[in-house]
């Protein structure tokens, strides 16, 4: 069995590989400098908070209290609300599990509650 061929192949896969992985994509995301403000209200009565967004190549960004940029979801309000005013408005027996993600977001239409009553 010659081992040329084989060494060859990997060498040039290699070869390909460098090719398609350039430094470019591994560049750090474009952030726009702060396009304004937003302020999101509690659904629950536990006041609102007003913070600034901005916009980056892959999408906008709100700032939470602490300095931390994250991806608007649904809205930068809603996420800004989710995230900060009723981050524990929404959590059933005490697990913390879907706390400030896009399941306590409101949708396109905003919070639909059905409600019956008897």
């Amino acid at each position: 069995m010659n081992r040329f061929p084989f060494a060859a192949s990997v060498l040039m896969a290699l070869a390909a590989f460098a090719l398609v992985a350039t430094p470019a994509s591994a560049r750090p995301r474009a952030v726009s400098k702060i396009l304004g403000y937003v302020t999101a209200h509690s659904h629950d009565g536990n006041g609102s908070i007003r913070a600034p967004y901005r916009n980056t190549d892959v999408g906008y960004q709100v700032r939470l209290p602490r300095g931390t940029w994250v991806y608007c979801r649904t809205s930068c309000s809603e996420t800004l609300r989710v995230n900060t005013v009723d981050v524990w408005a929404n959590v059933d027996n005490a697990t913390p599990i879907g706390v400030g993600t896009l399941q306590q977001e409101c949708g396109v239409f905003g919070c639909l509650r059905w409600e019956r009553s008897f």
